[in-house]
């Protein structure tokens, strides 16, 4: 699975229903990542069977307790086995003093090092990034500084097609071929096109993480084409009052931003504790966006799909 996403954690502010605060674990191109680390984190993460040691990025969305408290557990987790390589956080500001006033008091010295990424989530800024992929800040609107994360792959190169390839052809022209350039030789004379002997690259793709929020226009167009989206659907339509006084959305609400931004699949969560049965969030949702479905704990998501 070179681009997966697990739900581990569902649920609002409240754990319930079997349901677990905010956590996700995404992999993309052997990179793993974890957002958001809500109560219970770890657990999950051992219950399905996720390599725990292999995460070297958290992304946290903003410091309410759902979204952050299952991190201290994991982290010493970590430690006691025998963890060595260093793990970057990126949270808005706060989160290195509360982690760091829990290892004074608790007299603790990891094994491994941390790193911390402070960021404002008023801001869409670029957190990371590597050979394969990009992973910026989506300001969100919430009750606390809130931010959601877009994944985004690099373009991809081209393959090369085996059944054209020539006996004797160079390493190093493969790999010119690969970038997408033809092979000349030393006096300019074309040698190889590179259309002749590769196929289109596979196609990239992007999940966006949309934590707490309230319905927020203006990342319609950093999220345009998503081809995962998912979107905190906290309340239903009934509710929606509710929804406006806690900044959070409704289901239509999320099912509204991936009709607007043109999302190829809607992910819906961070359901409210009121909520025994999800199948009615749903269906408000699909009446709105047909591709939608529910975050529930376990289920992985795959792309292409």
């Amino acid at each position: 699975m070179s681009f997966s996403l697990t739900i581990l954690g569902s649920s609002g502010a409240l754990p319930a229903y079997g349901r677990f605060p905010s956590a996700q674990y995404l992999v993309i191109q052997n990179r793993h990542f974890l957002i958001d680390c809500g109560e219970g984190a770890q657990m999950q993460l051992m219950k399905y069977q996720l390599p725990i040691q292999k995460i070297d990025h958290i992304f946290i969305s903003h410091l309410h307790g759902d979204h952050y408290l299952g991190l201290m557990g994991l982290l010493f987790s970590m430690h006691l086995q025998r963890r060595q390589t260093d793990l970057h956080l990126y949270s808005p500001r706060g989160l290195d003093d509360i982690l760091l006033l829990q290892l004074k008091y608790s007299k603790s010295v990891l094994n491994f090092e941390i790193h911390f990424h402070p960021f404002d989530p008023e801001q869409a800024v670029c957190l990371h990034q590597d050979e394969v992929l990009t992973v910026e800040t989506i300001p969100l609107r919430h009750k606390l500084p809130c931010a959601g994360f877009l994944f985004r792959e690099k373009e991809k190169p081209r393959k090369l097609d085996k059944a054209k390839l020539q006996p004797g052809i160079l390493l190093q022209h493969l790999a010119q071929l690969k970038t997408g350039a033809d092979v000349l030789d030393a006096r300019g004379q074309l040698l190889y096109r590179n259309a002749d002997f590769t196929l289109p690259p596979t196609p990239v793709y992007s999940y966006a993480y949309c934590s707490d929020t309230g319905w927020n226009e203006p990342m319609v167009e950093q999220l345009r084409g998503v081809s995962l989206l998912y979107h905190e659907a906290t309340f239903m339509d009934e509710d929606k009052d509710k929804a406006i006084d806690t900044k959070h959305s409704t289901a239509a609400d999320a099912a509204r931003m991936a009709r607007a931004c043109g999302a190829g699949k809607l992910v819906i969560g961070h359901f409210s504790a009121r909520y025994r049965d999800l199948e009615p969030l749903l269906a408000e949702a699909r009446a709105v966006f047909t591709n939608t479905v529910l975050a529930i704990e376990g289920n992985t998501f795959e792309l292409p799909a």
